[in-house]
């Protein structure tokens, strides 16, 4: 799909805050009319609380500055936030701590804190750096008491920013993470910020780093810090819930908390852009984090771009699999999606109303009077894109002299994580070569501020420009260009964008720029200097309404929607439960016949990329074995493997019965028994036609593969380039569908990495069926498989109705199409109690299988279990 052609949001998302609420309130009363438990609360996990806490008093011994960096690349520990103003603001103070609001992150936390008029909000974050009340020291975490923790979430429940919103009517409640500072420091200054932040923003380390350093040397902190966040959410939990996960410093935490409450209805939003997969699979730890990352039931992204690049990462480096509905990992499906965030353009709104505002745009406007003003705010960055920016501005001194001493470029960059002395250096030696080239002794083209602005200064800034250009590298979302757009009500400045910003199509009435082309750059300046009035007008309308109408509160309140429909799509809002092994032991040791139906691969043996290699492991023959071997026990492997590899890899399994391609062919248990065909009465012409259309798709992706076998036949791609063999497994089904199977008893299945077509009247159910009929005295039944053709032997055992505790059982087609065509009907010995289907996966996973397990070993080990006690004579379980 061309990503281009996206919208920016998604459909249905493009309206009005009160609709969104209003959808939102419909879809709860829809759950809770049937039977989904809400509790009406949102957990939202950040990195950090929105607080910096000072601890009024010495818990024993002072700490200096914690983990001082150890080497010239590593960054302060925990700089400024860029915080476009600091005001005065009265502190909470409680005998023990003192608490003031952290800037940064506004749009995240003001769309947050907006959903507290509708829900109970929960903001779960560490505590950042404990501040002393000597400037310029922190206080180790380590020596801070319990007591003071207890004082801590104490202030913290009477807590209420100056800031909030009006219209927030309820509480928020902040819930701190302790992290001892090493961790801490190792998280966020160590693995984000080092490893994490430059690759999503396809810098790979060595474009950047000043000394050679391993991408794994902080992971443990990452690790330890993620899995320090999701004990904290369960500890808060409550059934009900909807938790969101915010951005890269977490992307541990939803399978962490998926292993502790796996009922979790969790979402993942990341901030930050999600690089395409050929940049990603750089990361060492890409496995672990992907993992962690659809542990989540939904992954949101700032783009459509963003998520496809997600998705795409998942096929690519992991070899998940992807349906209509999302990532498949085990049977867990992860939906993916985009929202992006806005600002909150009435807090914005309010702020440009400030009183010490004018007073410094008449300055500015003194200052430049007779200049065309031109500004850029940014983080000293290298992703932002500063030195590109400043040589755009010179190329267009050069290009266009008509504008020397006519136009100044006010760029302030300020300080950021990722400061580094070259970068810094690179930037005042080029504005000095900029200004001594062009400048003169009453006249600097470019003024360059390396400080933080105070709100006052940044919004005068704003309102005063004439052209803001922001041209970073790589970005996500970019508030000072949606600011920039409510400064500029009255003047309506037009505006210049990089194309690789996450808000760029969301902008597409700014001046669209590729900041690596330097001459569009210069040539979109001279254009937005030139414009008319009547185009900066309908350029700023269009603008204007994007970004008043999608703000920080529509995103929040569209995050609670769509995290809420995943919910009703969950379709089960059961999951399935591990199987009980106290009561499946019990089960079987009073039962008198026992029949056991297995699967092979995914089952008994672990899926790999060569299905050759898929042989059974001496645990998995031993258990078998014993199983056979005892009386009371009929034991099958039902499977899609040909009769050549059962035979092959389990054949010396005397006391084992087989059934081979899905239902084709059946071979008692006993030595020298003979296979029956069950396709020997079915018209099986339809094979030449099926094998010429694989035939066709085979020579068009590398890497493919046809199975024959005598029953069906199958066209494997596991070997192919991922999304193409999947693009192209799509169009064969298709192709199959609707010109094939339309006019032959035949259908077409859908399964790992595969695509298989077999006679309708044969499938692995018929064989349970078969099976079951007769065995009729049979009281215990264990039936265990992992994908979609062992749906086929669960939905066999589904035999008794509500309420009902006896069966009667028809002769099905697999006895009559063999045997003879008129057979009594026999009633069943089983209890509804004593059948056991098991899936093979997450506990997630779309089954009719009464019961699951994670791994194929984990069944091997049940069937252990069950044969050491029978050996050992005891009834109890292990």
């Amino acid at each position: 799909m061309d990503s281009f052609a996206e919208p920016y949001t998604r459909v249905g998302d493009d309206i009005s805050l009160d609709e969104v609420r209003q959808q939102v309130r419909a879809l709860e009363a829809d759950h809770r009319a049937a039977g989904i438990p809400l509790s009406g609360r949102v957990i939202h996990v950040c990195h950090y609380l929105p607080v910096i806490a000072t601890l009024n008093h010495t818990p024993g011994v002072l700490s200096p500055p914690a983990t001082p960096p150890t080497k010239t690349s590593d960054v302060p520990l925990t700089p400024p936030h860029d915080s476009k103003a600091i005001p005065p603001v009265a502190a909470a103070e409680t005998s023990a701590w003192t608490l003031v609001p952290r800037y940064g992150h506004a749009a995240m936390i003001s769309g947050i804190r907006s959903l507290a008029a509708t829900h109970e909000q929960l903001i779960i974050g560490w505590t950042g750096d404990i501040q002393s009340t000597v400037p310029g020291e922190r206080v180790s975490t380590a020596t801070v008491t319990e007591s003071d923790r207890a004082a801590l979430d104490e202030a913290l429940e009477t807590y209420q920013p100056k800031e909030s919103d009006p219209d927030d009517d309820k509480k928020t409640i902040y819930v701190p993470v302790w992290l001892d500072d090493q961790v801490a420091h190792g998280h966020y200054d160590g693995y984000c910020k080092q490893t994490l932040w430059p690759l999503f923003h396809y810098l790979l380390w060595q474009d950047i780093a000043t000394e050679d350093t391993s991408q794994d040397a902080h992971y443990n902190a990452y690790a330890a810090a993620n899995a320090a966040f999701a004990a904290r959410i369960a500890s808060v939990y409550r059934p009900g819930d909807l938790i969101w996960v915010h951005d890269y410093h977490l992307l541990l935490v939803p399978k962490l908390v998926r292993d502790l409450i796996p009922d979790a209805v969790l979402g993942l939003f990341v901030h930050t852009p999600f690089p395409s997969s050929e940049v990603f699979r750089c990361l060492p730890r890409r496995r672990e984090i992907l993992d962690g990352m659809v542990g989540a039931d939904l992954v949101c992204f700032q783009t459509y771009s963003y998520s496809r690049h997600f998705t795409s990462t998942c096929i690519r480096v992991c070899g998940y699999e992807t349906t209509p509905r999302g990532i498949d990992v085990e049977g867990h499906l992860t939906a993916v999606t985009h929202c992006p965030v806005g600002v909150d353009a009435e807090r914005v709104g309010r702020d440009l109303l400030r009183p010490g505002i004018q007073p410094k745009l008449d300055a500015l406007r003194t200052l430049y009077e007779g200049k065309k003003i031109i500004v850029g705010r940014d983080k000293l960055d290298v992703i932002k894109g500063v030195l590109q920016k400043l040589r755009a501005f010179q190329k267009l001194l050069q290009d266009y002299p008509e504008w020397r001493g006519n136009v100044v470029l006010i760029q302030v960059t300020s300080p950021a994580l990722t400061d580094s002395p070259k970068l810094e250096r690179q930037i005042s030696e080029l504005v000095a070569n900029i200004n001594g080239e062009f400048g003169s002794l009453d006249f600097i083209p470019v003024h360059h501020y390396h400080q933080t602005l105070k709100k006052d200064e940044f919004y005068a800034l704003l309102s005063v420009a004439d052209l803001a250009v922001i041209t970073p590298l790589r970005d996500g979302m970019n508030t000072t260009s949606m600011e920039f757009v409510i400064a500029q009500r009255s003047k309506q400045s037009p505006l210049v964008l990089s194309e690789f910003m996450g808000i760029s199509k969301n902008m597409d009435k700014a001046l669209m720029v590729n900041p690596w082309n330097l001459g569009d750059v210069a040539a979109a300046m001279n254009q937005g200097l030139l414009m008319t009035e009547g185009e900066k007008l309908n350029r700023h309308e269009a603008l204007y309404k994007v970004v008043t109408t999608h703000t920080s509160h529509t995103w929040a309140a569209v995050l609670v929607k769509i995290l809420l429909s995943q919910l009703g799509g969950k379709d089960t809002a059961r999951s399935t439960p591990y199987i009980p092994k106290d009561v499946l032991e019990s089960r079987y040791h009073v039962a008198k016949k026992r029949m056991f139906f297995f699967d092979y691969d995914g089952t008994l043996a672990p899926i790999v990329k060569v299905p050759s290699m898929a042989i059974p492991t001496p645990e998995t023959l031993e258990a078998l074995q014993k199983l056979s071997e005892d009386p009371k026990n009929v034991v099958y492997i039902i499977s899609g493997r040909d009769q050549a590899f059962l035979e092959q890899h389990l054949g010396h399994l005397p006391l084992v019965g087989f059934s081979a391609e899905h239902g084709g062919f059946i071979r008692e248990p006993g030595v020298g028994k003979p296979w029956t065909n069950f396709t020997e009465k079915l018209d099986m012409s339809w094979m030449g036609e099926v094998e010429e259309v694989f035939k066709y798709y085979t020579e068009r992706t590398t890497g493919s593969h046809i199975e024959m076998k005598k029953s069906s036949i199958t066209w494997h791609y596991r070997g192919a380039d991922p999304e193409w063999g999947l693009f192209q497994c799509r169009q064969c089904q298709d192709l199959l569908e609707n010109n094939v199977a339309r006019k032959r008893p035949i259908e077409v299945l859908v399964g790992k990495k595969n695509l298989e077509v077999r006679p309708i009247a044969v499938n692995k159910g018929e064989i349970v069926k078969r099976l079951l009929y007769k065995n009729p005295d049979a009281e215990f039944v264990f039936c265990a498989g992992d994908d979609k053709t062992d749906e086929d032997m669960f939905r066999a055992l589904i035999l008794f109705s509500t309420g009902s505790t006896t069966v009667t059982m028809e002769a099905p087609l697999s006895v009559t199409l063999i045997d003879a065509s008129k057979q009594p009907p026999v009633e069943l010995a089983i209890k509804p109690d004593c059948v056991f289907t098991t899936a093979v996966g997450h506990s997630s996973k779309r089954t009719l299988a009464s019961w699951h397990v994670t791994t194929p070993q984990e069944i091997v080990d049940h069937m252990l279990g069950l044969v050491a006690e029978s050996s050992a004579g005891v009834s109890s379980h292990l």
